[in-house]
């Protein structure tokens, strides 16, 4: 699988997730108990890095990562 980058990240939606996580007042650890839950393995330190840019996001984990915070896909991806 080839990684692209997207403005020096990794992934689409870093900025958008921590901006959303935030509004919903969503600490990291609790974004990543609700990912568990849908049986994704993340952890805090994996929001983070998705939040900065350093960590490709899969396309199936931005599906799941948008349910977790109750938005679409699109919502997650708003800013791109």
């Amino acid at each position: 699988m080839k990684i692209y980058w997207y403005r020096n990240s990794k992934n689409l939606i870093g900025h958008r997730l921590h901006d959303l996580r935030i509004s919903q007042h969503l600490t990291q650890r609790q974004l990543a108990a609700r990912m568990q839950l849908t049986g994704m393995e993340m952890n805090e330190v994996t929001i983070l890095r998705i939040e900065k840019g350093v960590r490709f996001v899969p396309d199936y984990e931005v599906a799941e990562l948008a349910k977790a915070l109750g938005v679409s896909c699109d919502d997650l991806l708003e800013d791109c």
